[in-house]
């Protein structure tokens, strides 16, 4: 009896887990070093997928969907961790002055609503200006600076100095989660703080789901991970192990004036702050995605680190890639639409299926046998003008005219 052929048409979508599982990632707050709630709950819903899975010391998750072969195996990772604030200062008007933890503006800090984490309860409040009532201030509420220390938050308990938040169990130190004042328009729009990554969460499960589901036999072992701190920069570093030759990052894309970067679309990144992606594995993605008419662009993210640079800084021999959901506003009040978080859902079940870049990558160290290649050589040949010698047109005295012959 002859083998059966793989089926290499991509499985069904499962729009409802996608937007479940979204929802109920914003519903828990996840700031960098808050994680164990949201490892939980991506825990258990692995486990409701039928993928096992191990947990590291501070949470990253590494789970395992089996191939036919167990190396090189690849990694697809995100992040569970968010933006947030920590309360360093208990102020003796009653409020309290925050840092941020993550990279992001204070501009986008203002109006919030919030919680903030104390030892024995969480307590409410709103992020505020320094100067924020126009009656009482006049113009100068729109002249202040932009800035963490030009923000305070005001909590609601009945606080007119510094004793009176003690007196209510607020701590400098404490972790403060802003609300990601989701909306999910009828038309697709999502608008959301967060998306970044809790979208490409819901997106990698929601293929991991579609592949279990359909019973797809995937050619490598594939180790879906969830890192807990790719926002102050060292994401999946610890989360790796040696058997794995491929990672590709899961991110947000950043649509903006100057970027190639679509709401619509999936994004295959062809290089970002620490330098250009992986040019075989980043090519695959591109041929995945032409192959099975997913909606895609390149671009190219100057002010931007994923979980894969935290990877190879790390010291990990890996070909590492990055795509992402089209999203405006990073860091700030962002915005996606379901088509780019299903070309994206496509695009990593689509990898998943596919053959390793490399077979030769089983092994961490080699020969050329096998070796990836670029260019070939034929392919080398840069035309060029010959140039003259100078020896037949110049003079040796150096003060004597150019002479021609």
């Amino acid at each position: 009896m002859s083998q059966r052929s793989p089926d290499h048409t991509l499985p069904d979508i499962d729009h409802s887990f996608l937007e479940e599982t979204l929802l109920q990632l914003m519903a828990i707050p996840s700031p960098v070093g808050l994680t164990d709630g949201v490892v939980r709950y991506t825990a258990a819903r692995l486990e409701a997928i039928g993928l096992p899975y191990e947990v590291t010391r501070r949470g990253a998750i590494r789970a395992t969907l089996r191939g036919r072969e167990s190396k090189p195996a690849r990694a697809i990772v995100t992040h569970l961790d968010t933006l947030g604030a920590m309360v360093h200062r208990i102020k003796p008007n009653g409020r309290l002055g925050v840092v941020p933890i993550g990279h992001w503006s204070a501009r986008f800090a203002e109006g919030g609503r919030l919680t903030i984490f104390t030892d024995t309860q969480q307590l409410r409040g709103t992020c505020l200006p320094l100067k924020t009532s126009g009656h009482a201030f006049g113009d100068e509420i729109d002249t202040q600076p932009v800035g963490w220390e030009h923000v305070e938050v005001r909590v609601d308990v009945q606080a007119n100095s510094a004793q009176d938040l003690m007196a209510a169990g607020i701590n400098v130190g404490d972790w403060v989660a802003f609300d990601p004042q989701i909306e999910i328009s009828p038309n697709g729009y999502i608008n959301s703080r967060y998306l970044d990554d809790k979208a490409a969460v819901a997106a990698l499960l929601c293929a991991c789901k579609a592949l279990v589901d359909a019973g797809r036999e995937l050619p490598v072992d594939v180790h879906p991970l969830f890192t807990i701190t790719e926002e102050v920069g060292s994401g999946s570093s610890a989360a790796l192990h040696g058997d794995i030759a491929e990672m590709v990052s899961l991110d947000i894309a950043i649509a903006a004036p100057g970027q190639n970067t679509s709401e619509h679309e999936a994004t295959i990144c062809m290089q970002d702050m620490s330098g250009p992606f992986d040019f075989h594995l980043t090519h695959k993605l591109i041929d995945l995605a032409q192959a099975h008419g997913i909606p895609h662009r390149r671009d190219v993210f100057r002010f931007y680190r994923s979980d894969s640079a935290a990877a190879v800084e790390a010291g990990n021999d890996i070909r590492a890639a990055l795509i992402g959901f089209g999203a405006d506003a990073s860091h700030a009040q962002e915005r996606s639409h379901w088509d780019a978080l299903h070309a994206l859902t496509r695009l990593s079940a689509a990898y998943m299926m596919s053959a390793p870049v490399a077979r030769r990558d089983q092994r961490s160290m080699g020969t050329l046998e096998g070796f990836t290649e670029q260019i070939p050589p034929a392919e080398m040949q840069v035309p060029m003008t010959t140039l003259p010698d100078p020896e037949h047109f110049l003079v040796a005295d150096p003060t004597a005219k150019v002479r021609l012959r």
